[in-house]
């Protein structure tokens, strides 16, 4: 089973205030690097280096950015911009009344087919085509 890894997962691995989603974002990646299952695109990348520079507490560096980059984000970076991804999240936007940035994750997660997209900013639940979103987070 492939999975999409939205850019929160990453940005709360390096959030110590909630212990809990700190916990599962790491317990995520790391099964997502291990069992080479999990996958982001060019637009998790982007989004996450722009904020581990500008917002966390303590920004990372480049030179920390460009390591974790090469160690976590790069093994999983598969789906790249490309016309037919935009057409496809436009169609997303449109039938699933999302805004075009997160109709733009669903299609990556689409075409990287995978059936479960992780985040926490869609509704947990939310089946568009064969994948289904899922908050991580909400507590068993």
């Amino acid at each position: 089973m492939v999975h999409f890894l939205d850019t929160n997962i990453f940005v709360y691995s390096f959030d110590d205030r909630d212990k809990r989603k700190q916990q599962r974002a790491r317990s995520l990646i790391v099964d997502a690097l291990s069992s080479n299952d999990g996958l982001i695109s060019f637009q998790v990348v982007q989004e996450f280096i722009s904020v581990a520079t500008r917002k966390f507490a303590t920004p990372l560096t480049a030179q920390d950015c460009g390591r974790y980059l090469d160690e976590v984000l790069a093994p999983m970076c598969e789906v790249f911009p490309s016309i037919a991804l935009y057409h496809q999240a436009l169609d997303v936007h449109q039938r699933w009344q999302l805004s075009f940035y997160d109709a733009l994750i669903v299609a990556a997660a689409l075409q990287g087919d995978c059936s479960v997209l992780y985040t926490e900013d869609l509704h947990h639940g939310l089946k568009i085509q064969a994948l289904t979103v899922t908050n991580p987070f909400i507590a068993d």
